[in-house]
């Protein structure tokens, strides 16, 4: 790419709206809805209108908590042109992790469905914020959350003290098109526009606040590195509400002009009958839906010949998993890529025409417009290629910082514009970049450095595992031990000697897991990535319980 395209999310959508009225710009499947990219820039300027009407302005904070449906792509694009800043909340939430977002981020008004699985979201609303129910629309007052003024609900059912999504489309009408271009206008290309909330695997979640040239140009160069095109179909069942969905997924789509084909909740099944009825060209997934595509019972029925390129990221690739969605899924030209919120969050990412081995072996390139470097940890002293060390990231894609919290900018972003991110990595000469672990994950055993990510590729080449993660868990004897949690595939059974039996004499014996516990599932975010916090005190238990 020549340069940095100077726009914003919302002027992007109108450029494409001009160019390819026609084509379409979002298609859902399991409903047949279907709008074009003109229809879509006009249902999308009508909610920015109605945002205004709700006398939103520019800068202030929107919160939406919903799946991927429909209006939380409007409410990206809405708010991308009359200047709210987008606060993504991470589906599966509870009361006290929303209540600490909508109190740290300052939203003054919060988008909802009513309910996800088991959860009502509406409920949980009214226990944060008893006053709700004797508010009326757009009026509650709660010393708990001061900012918080209105609530949106995406349905038709009527809620004491919540306005309806045909309200706020029906308020659309009192503000003019000229009023809604002139507040566009204003809107400069570094705003602040997307606050995401780092995951919260360690600490509490920090509020990553992303501008529109972070985001556009972040999502270009994705698009780019993939070879998506106009002609293309994405199919996105990654979250919406992490960077993977709103970014890679559908901003990656329009900074092309290419299609937006979203599956609400995943499942493999609407996965992989979206891909086959919509004939889409595209998927992205983190590795678990991967895997969950691979095995699902049906996997051999369904035509996916369509495919072509996607996404693989958010955790570890295994190398077993990449090579079955090249030749199983026929996704020859699937990518992996590399990042972190704080990146916008793409850092690094293969190319369609690299090698089957570098795909698998590797997390790509910078991508065009950014600077990697690798350094000795908790300096800015480079290491020479081939030399472990952290990764670090400058350019475009770097955050504006952490939300009211300057210090822990600081501490992520050096003098010299740098993000440090806590990652370990490899370069090679030409740039490829292999990531070895967390700064964190890495395991200490009698003096020896163990890295988790290494003894996972190993273990996957087990015929009957499916799924494994690596952790290190407090030993007297040795500072540290490891132990592997395993999923098996369906059907299957194994013992604990014979993992470790299949370890011998192919992995340094420091390296086999000590300890191994077979389990159904791992914790995860709502977004995919497991959390290895959960997974190590989870074996502080299960060791208590051994006889050693």
């Amino acid at each position: 790419m020549a340069g940095i395209l100077n726009t914003t999310v919302g002027e992007l959508l109108e450029e494409k709206a001009k160019l390819h009225p026609n084509h379409e710009a979002v298609v859902y499947s399991d409903r047949n809805l279907r709008m074009t990219y003109e229809n879509f820039n006009n249902v999308c300027r009508q909610a920015a209108k109605g945002l205004m009407k709700l006398g939103i302005s520019q800068g202030e904070h929107i919160a939406i908590w919903a799946t991927n449906t429909p209006e939380w792509i409007i409410t990206q694009f809405a708010t991308g042109k009359m200047g709210a800043v987008l606060v993504t909340v991470n589906t599966n939430y509870r009361a006290a992790e929303l209540e600490y977002l909508l109190r740290q981020s300052d939203v003054s008004t919060i988008i909802l469905i009513e309910q996800f699985k088991d959860t009502s979201y509406i409920d949980t609303l009214y226990e944060i914020v008893p006053e709700l129910k004797s508010a009326k629309p757009g009026q509650l007052n709660t010393l708990k959350l001061p900012h918080l003024k209105n609530v949106i609900v995406l349905g038709e059912k009527a809620y004491q003290g919540v306005y309806t999504w045909s309200d706020i489309m029906q308020m659309g009408n009192g503000i003019s098109d000229g009023m809604l271009d002139a507040r566009m206008a204003a809107l400069q290309p570094n705003d602040v526009i997307n606050m995401q909330y780092t995951s919260g695997t360690t600490g509490f979640p920090k509020g990553v606040m992303l501008t529109h040239n972070n985001i556009v140009n972040n999502a270009y160069n994705i698009a780019s590195c993939m070879k998506l095109v106009i002609e293309d179909r994405l199919c996105i069942p990654v979250p919406f509400f992490h960077c993977f969905g709103c970014v890679l997924g559908t901003l990656a789509c329009v900074t092309v002009g290419a299609t937006m084909v979203p599956v609400q909740e995943f499942s493999p099944k609407a996965v992989l009958s979206t891909v086959q009825k919509e004939r889409c060209t595209g998927l992205h997934g983190v590795p678990t839906m991967f895997i969950a595509e691979l095995n699902d019972n049906d996997f051999k029925q369904y035509n996916l010949s369509s495919l072509r390129t996607g996404i693989m990221a958010g955790s570890n690739c295994p190398t077993e998993v990449m090579k079955a969605v090249i030749e199983k899924m026929g996704a020859r030209d699937i990518t992996i890529a590399y990042g972190q919120t704080e990146a916008s969050p793409v850092i690094t990412q293969t190319r369609t025409d690299d090698p089957l081995e570098i795909r698998v072996e590797t997390v790509g390139k910078a991508l065009p417009q950014v600077e990697v470097k690798i350094v000795k940890p908790g300096t800015s002293e480079e290491v020479p290629i081939g030399m472990e060390g952290e990764l670090c990231t400058r350019g475009y894609h770097v955050m504006h910082g952490y939300y009211k919290n300057p210090d822990a900018t600081r501490d992520a972003i050096d003098d010299e514009g740098w993000l440090h991110t806590g990652d370990l990595a490899i370069m090679d000469e030409v740039g490829y970049c292999r990531i070895t672990g967390r700064l964190k994950d890495m395991i200490i055993r009698g003096g020896e450095n163990i890295y988790p990510r290494e003894i996972e590729e190993f273990l996957y080449t087990h015929p009957k595992i499916q799924d494994v993660q690596v952790i290190g868990i407090p030993d007297k004897v040795y500072g540290e031990e490891v132990m592997a949690w395993v999923i098996l595939k369906e059907g299957m059974s194994a013992e604990e000697k014979e993992i470790q039996e299949y370890c011998n004499g192919k992995i340094s014996r420091y390296k086999i897991p000590k300890y191994i516990s077979f389990v159904k599932q791992f914790p995860m975010t709502a977004s995919g990535k497991i959390q290895k916090f959960k997974l190590r005190e989870q074996a502080k238990k299960y060791v208590s319980t051994l006889k050693i």
